[in-house]
């Protein structure tokens, strides 16, 4: 590439709301409900898309978007690959970080903690709860290894789908689900001017009581 390109005078002002302490949820997991539902009342067509930020045992960092596929007060869980790029930095190094845009309603939640791996059980319904093609695209792939082309891609999935013609694929056992265990949430809102909001929730250990705390932009 030749020349620099130049975004420094690209911007637009955050003009649909303001956050308050008053307005804040004690609990982070219900708020990150209020806020996903309203992201999606909103118009945003893919409100659980998150960004996972993960690091091999180098701490070289890698960061990619996966889909939240349900949460509680244990923790926010998606499904992949184990032997992916993320599986194996997990495998090294728990820690690791989520953040939610919604551009729609100018909000972002960032959240950090310690990630595990789900029962085998919790994998295989939720495998089998996915469209029969989607369940063939996760056993024909083995995330992150290279290929030779397109062609070769789709050839492994048409040989399965030639062996199971009514979609009973079995899991890969690689094929796993994780839950990201949160001690810190960040809730933030943006305000004309670059003036945000922005409320942390921290707890030293599990048990705890939440503390939050408004921080400057």
């Amino acid at each position: 590439m030749e020349g620099e390109i130049d975004h420094r005078s690209t911007r637009r002002d955050f003009v649909h709301g303001e956050l308050h302490r008053r307005d804040l949820d004690p609990d982070p997991f219900r708020q990150l409900a209020i806020w996903l539902e309203a992201a999606e009342k909103a118009g945003n067509f893919d409100p659980t898309a998150m960004a996972l930020a993960t690091a091999d045992a180098q701490g070289h960092p890698s960061l990619r978007y996966v889909l939240l596929k349900h949460f509680d007060a244990e923790g926010l869980c998606w499904y992949t690959d184990s032997r992916s790029r993320k599986g194996q930095d997990l495998a090294a190094n728990p820690w690791a970080a989520l953040v939610f845009y919604w551009p729609e309603v100018d909000r972002q939640v960032r959240i950090e903690g310690k990630a595990e791996m789900l029962p085998e059980s919790a994998a295989e319904d939720y495998f089998h709860q996915r469209p029969p093609r989607s369940r063939l695209a996760a056993s024909a792939s083995e995330q992150s290894r290279p290929i030779a082309d397109r062609a070769a891609l789709e050839a492994r999935m048409a040989e399965l789908a030639e062996r199971y013609p009514d979609g009973s694929v079995p899991r890969n056992p690689a094929w796993r689900g994780y839950r990201l265990i949160p001690d810190h949430f960040e809730f933030w809102q943006g305000r004309r001017d670059r003036l945000h909001d922005r409320f942390v929730y921290d707890r030293p250990s599990a048990g705890d009581d939440w503390r939050v705390q408004r921080l400057m932009p």
